[in-house]
């Protein structure tokens, strides 16, 4: 009741269900989903183990005040509603065993404008778990607002809705006309969550027939409410489940995800004051109590139906008549409410009567591969290059072949050098403090950079020395470069790479989560005249792949048929694909794929897919040779993990390709990891991988498969123009009113891209369509934005300076640079053609989100390009 103004109370709520993804573990061998046991009992009346505790038929004269409180205020009850409730009779009285409450007109003068009641059994009936029932006939009219809800007795988990609140019966503009006829609707709904105004509610609507009413005649409302679940019902039919939320934990018992998202709670631990999320029985776990009442008007029935409030629906009085209410205690488990339920098939069924709640889905661990590239050919603001006892300013100078790079010089004064994070060694105004957590990247890993060294130490006995630190120094780690993954030691002239392994780092002493130093020197007082150079310093990680069969099987995956008695077996098939798995399926049901545990005859080693959740996918090559002897046998991918606990589904009509199995036609098949891990699976620790005809439809079956793996797949880049503009991009005039051409250039180039700048102020270049963007993350480390351009005829304002602009989010993130800013560093000359070069960290740095770039731009300065023509081509965001 308190909390409509966040709720959309105006439809049935319909749960979506998952279409295409099932979370069936298979069973044994056989693979079928195990059916719910769904006790069916008659509905005529609550179950026999409900034991009525408390009741109030409304016999008397008057209202028992030992089992109600009238409330007297002029509130609003937080909804803006226009009423003053009182303790007059007039508003609530008892007639012919009947408690009516009545909403009437209000003297003139009145604080508000109508009068009622509203009723409360606090401190007089408060119960945790049961059955609350009311029979009652409800008020109509535009502005009518009755319901029977339930409060927290105390506030154990904080203020409104923090300790929840359970709404047993709500409806609004009863008979009210509506497109389909009168308004029918009542409603069952929870509070609960976070502070106002991010509470959360959930519910659904259940609608009366067109022929009747809840305000013609009188009629049951009740819910049943056990430990994790509360059950609504209207004439003893049950037409809403709402439970607690279930957290999905992977294989290291980290929370990632949901498997029901139901209600949740907000609070303050004792001890610790930490404010947590819980995802358990609160705080639907302690005394409520009773509220009966008839509110008018209110921020729901007056924004609905016919809006705002009818006085003459009210100007004779409007009645809620209660026939009584009925408190029953489950007598199997009155301590958890279980073993009484009174359920329906469908109840437990999102497609049917259990609602989706708002719960917060559980942040899995960061276990994701999210580079840093600390230099590559420009300073990264956030972590400067940096003689730390020296006095000399690492420079920055072009190198062929490489572009920039780093030169540090070690003179008579002992010092290290590198590369720091540390706020008090950051000078530029755009640079923060930025500590690097690689606690996600300990299996895959590295700190890598290239050097060489122009000049070496005057002492023939210096050693190069690669030292790494974290927490202000509060850990770290110094190795010889030859403890390098290369194992070498420096070599004068010799560019070389060096990488070192996360987890050697970890096991060396150092906390990786919070990396702030990485220095590259001759030890400590012998690196007198060293001259060298360091490019490409990076931590990052390895993609974790999983090849299940190309060429020849996994002998830690062997191919495996799970009941049916076959042996799957290798064949050599097309130029193309040349030896692959072969499965056929006889009369025995059966499933069949690739299979990690040892009991059938893997090595035991699950595969951990957490890095590559984001990006990540399943992709198999299918080939039907003979198809299934039922020919509407859907087919199926399905994968589990830790023994089964886990699983996904889906039709591989479902795959990103969207086809169906052609007999005779090799076909690709890839699935998101993350459309997987929504579905339920646990992607830390996989360990079978299945592809076959839905159980029990697969006789007569023979299949290929190829290129079966798990990864991470490379981004091959964007080319926005080269003779055409990419699909599902265009050239682009923003405001001047042309239409940029594509023409043909000189040989080398051929077909170019054109834009002419007239009297109109305009910027140009190339432009995504609608919710269209290229995420370039995967690029970060190395990649760039290139392109080439020729100025035909230049500006005739001679001021005009050359732009590049290049946004993403549509526009709510964007970096306009020079031309001159470029790798290149060139001006424009008319004529020529040019190349020109910005990094992605580069332009991360300044400020642009890469994950979803929609626009790049080339433009002479606003207002400023008039006369100008110029041609772009071969234009990418990729990796040179």
């Amino acid at each position: 009741m308190l909390g409509f103004n966040k709720m959309n109370k105006a439809a049935t709520h319909t749960t979506r269900a998952l279409a295409a993804l099932s979370l069936a573990v298979l069973t044994g061998c056989g693979g079928s989903a195990t059916e719910t046991d769904v006790t069916t009992t008659e509905v005529s009346a609550p179950a026999s183990n409900w034991v009525m505790v408390w009741e109030d038929d409304f016999s008397g004269e008057s209202i028992d005040t030992s089992k109600w409180n009238y409330e007297i205020n002029c509130a609003g009850g937080g909804n803006n509603e226009k009423q003053c409730y009182t303790d007059s009779s007039d508003n609530a009285y008892i007639a012919d065993g009947v408690l009516n409450i009545v909403a009437l007109p209000a003297s003139e003068g009145a604080e508000k404008p109508y009068t009622s009641a509203r009723l409360n059994t606090r401190y007089k009936a408060d119960f945790t778990y049961g059955r609350f029932e009311v029979r009652a006939k409800l008020p109509s009219g535009q502005g009518s607002w009755p319901a029977f809800w339930m409060m927290p007795t105390d506030e154990v988990y904080g203020s409104w809705p923090k300790s929840g609140e359970i709404d047993v019966l709500e409806a609004v503009n009863l008979k009210v006309p509506t497109d389909e006829g009168v308004e029918s609707n009542i409603h069952g709904t929870l509070h609960y969550g976070r502070d106002w105004p991010d509470n959360a509610s959930s519910g659904k609507a259940y609608e009366f027939p067109q022929d009747e009413n809840p305000a013609d005649d009188f009629h049951t409302y009740a819910i049943e409410w056990q430990e994790g679940e509360i059950r609504w019902y209207v004439d003893d039919y049950l037409y809403a489940t709402q439970r607690r939320s279930e957290v999905l934990y992977n294989s290291k018992n980290e929370a990632v995800g949901l498997k029901h998202r139901g209600w949740f709670a907000e609070y303050f631990e004792q001890g610790s004051g930490e404010l947590v999320t819980h995802w358990d029985n609160a705080p639907y776990d302690q005394d409520f109590y009773m509220i009966l009442n008839l509110a008018v008007g209110g921020d729901w029935p007056e924004n609905v139906n016919q809006t705002g409030i009818d006085a003459s629906a009210f100007a004779e009085g409007q009645k809620f008549e209660i026939d009584y209410v009925r408190v029953y205690e489950c007598a199997s488990n009155p301590d958890t409410g279980k073993g009484c339920e009174t359920i329906r098939p469908g109840y437990d069924d999102p497609a049917d009567a259990l609602v989706e709640g708002k719960a917060p889905v559980p942040t899995p661990p960061s276990t994701g591969i999210n580079p840093l590239t600390i230099f590559a050919d420009q300073f990264n603001p956030n972590w400067p290059a940096w003689d730390c006892c020296g006095g000399s300013t690492p420079s920055l100078v072009p190198v062929e072949g490489k572009g920039n790079v780093v030169e540090f010089v070690v003179g008579s004064a002992p010092t290290v050098n590198g590369f720091t994070s540390r706020s008090e060694c950051i000078t530029d105004p755009e640079g923060e403090a930025s500590p690097y957590d690689a606690s996600g990247m300990l299996d895959n890993g590295f700190v890598r950079f290239d050097m060489r060294v122009t000049s070496a130490p005057a002492n023939p006995d210096a050693t190069w020395m690669f030292k790494i630190e974290s927490f202000d120094a509060g850990s770290a780690v110094e190795l010889n470069l030859s403890a390098s993954a290369e194992g070498e030691a420096p070599v004068v002239g010799q560019w070389q790479t060096y990488t070192f392994p996360i987890q050697a780092l970890a096991d060396a002493g150092l906390d990786v989560s919070a990396i702030d130093v990485v220095m590259i020197f001759p030890a400590w007082g012998t690196g007198e005249g060293a001259v060298y150079q360091v490019d490409n310093v990076e931590i990052n990680a390895e993609y974790p792949q999983l090849d299940l069969f190309t060429d020849g099987q996994n002998v830690d995956w062997p191919m495996w048929d799970c009941c049916g008695g076959s042996t799957p077996i290798e064949v050599m098939d097309d130029e193309a694909h040349g030896l692959v798995a072969e499965f056929a399926i006889g009369a025995t049901p059966t499933v069949m794929g690739f299979n990690t545990r040892s009991d059938a005859g893997g090595s035991g080693k699950p595969f951990d897919a957490t890095a590559i959740v984001e990006g990540g996918v399943m992709q198999f090559d299918m080939k039907v040779t003979s198809m299934p002897n039922t020919p509407d046998a859907p087919w199926l991918l399905k994968l589990e993990s830790s023994g089964g606990a886990t699983a996904a589904e889906v039709d591989l009509t479902t795959s990103a390709e969207g086809h169906a199995p052609q007999a005779g036609e090799w076909q690709t098949y890839t699935f998101p990891l993350t459309d997987l891990a929504s579905a339920g699976l646990d992607l830390s620790a996989i360990d079978v991988v299945m592809v076959f005809p839905a159980w029990g439809s697969g006789e007569g079956a023979v299949y290929r498969i190829d290129n079966a793996k798990i990864y991470y797949p490379e981004n091959d880049g964007l080319t926005l123009f080269k003779d055409a503009a990419a699909e599902q991009w265009s050239i682009w005039d923003c405001c001047g009113g042309s239409e940029p051409a594509v023409v043909t250039d000189d040989q080398a180039h051929g077909a170019v891209a054109e834009f002419t700048i007239g009297a109109t102020p305009t910027v140009m270049g190339f432009l995504a369509d609608e919710n269209v963007s290229f995420d370039a993350s995967g690029l970060l480390s190395e990649g760039v934005v290139q392109f080439e351009m020729k100025i035909t005829s230049n500006a005739g304002n001679p001021d005009a300076q050359w732009l590049f602009k290049i946004e993403s989010l549509g526009a709510a993130t964007a970096v306009e640079l020079p031309l001159s800013a470029s790798q290149e560093g060139a001006e424009p000359v008319v004529g020529e053609w040019q190349t020109y070069t910005f990094t992605l960290q580069h332009l991360l740095n300044a400020g642009l989100d890469v994950s979803a770039i929609n626009v790049v731009m080339v433009f002479p300065s606003w207002g400023m390009g008039e006369g100008a023509v110029y041609r772009i081509d071969n234009a990418v965001i990729a990796n040179p």
